[in-house]
């Protein structure tokens, strides 16, 4: 695939990291042809990949470090597509009421949600560092923090401690991130002990409010985390496919595009 013209740099570095996991190896020319930016803009984006440990480089171009199963990392992840994920908070943030005890999972589009939450009137047990730091100062919110251990990179908490802290609590509404959301394969996470916390919290709740970019429709990652069928809400973006939300819909899920 070719990519006509110059793309922001956000944009730039996720195409990036795409053709090189999809090739495995690729050189700067390439790379610049492909996204019609300088080899010398080319480099600096390696460079910035090559810290983050998406891809190692090498003379002339350089090779990926991420498997296609495997999800890109956080600081990556948190640029891309970041107004339709705080039009995804918004949307989620009215739809939650004072009062209401909210279990938060990890991710970059649930930390939106947290910054989204500051102001209000809630309790809320976020399931990452990132979304406890953006809750830290909140003046009217109740803040649990879950025990658990940090992956690195995404700070989300995972393990025993984590889903025993969930097992000992129930909330009003689960906000839960995904990796891949389709009608037939369900929620799914590329990696198995966060699927299980996610599980975990949507097992504590009353309702489930999944929160997924359009891109997300179109992947169905490793681990299973639950049907359609365990989901109250979707709220996404308009890029979502209509044949996948109609299908939400058809199963008693709310879908709301924003």
């Amino acid at each position: 695939m070719v990519f006509n013209g110059c793309v922001a740099s956000t944009d730039r570095l996720r195409r990036i990291t795409e053709a090189v996991r999809e090739a495995g190896r690729i050189g700067v020319a390439e790379l610049a042809e492909l996204t019609g930016a300088s080899e010398m803009t080319i480099r600096r984006d390696l460079e910035t990949l090559a810290a983050q440990g998406v891809l190692e480089r090498y003379r002339g171009g350089a090779r990926s470090l991420l498997l296609r199963g495997e999800e890109p990392p956080f600081a990556l992840r948190a640029q891309e597509g970041r107004e339709a994920k705080r039009r995804i908070a918004a949307e989620v943030a009215g739809m939650l009421s004072d009062g209401e005890s909210v279990v938060l999972d990890s991710g970059t589009t649930c930390l939106e949600v947290a910054r989204a939450l500051e102001q209000r009137r809630l309790t809320v047990m976020p399931l990452s560092l990132h979304g406890a730091n953006a809750l830290a100062g909140a003046p009217h919110l109740t803040l649990l923090i879950p025990g658990g251990r940090p992956r690195p990179g995404e700070l989300a908490l995972t393990g025993p401690l984590t889903t025993a802290s969930l097992a000992s609590l129930r909330f009003d509404t689960a906000v839960i991130g995904c990796c891949g959301l389709a009608a037939a394969d369900g929620l799914t996470a590329y990696d198995l002990d966060d699927a299980a916390v996610k599980r975990a919290a949507i097992d504590a709740s009353r309702r489930v409010v999944a929160v997924a970019e359009g891109a997300k429709f179109s992947r169905t990652a490793l681990a299973f985390v639950a049907p359609v069928s365990a989901l109250h809400a979707v709220v996404t973006d308009e890029t979502a496919p209509d044949d996948e939300t109609d299908a939400l819909a058809a199963a008693g899920v709310t879908v709301r595009k924003v």
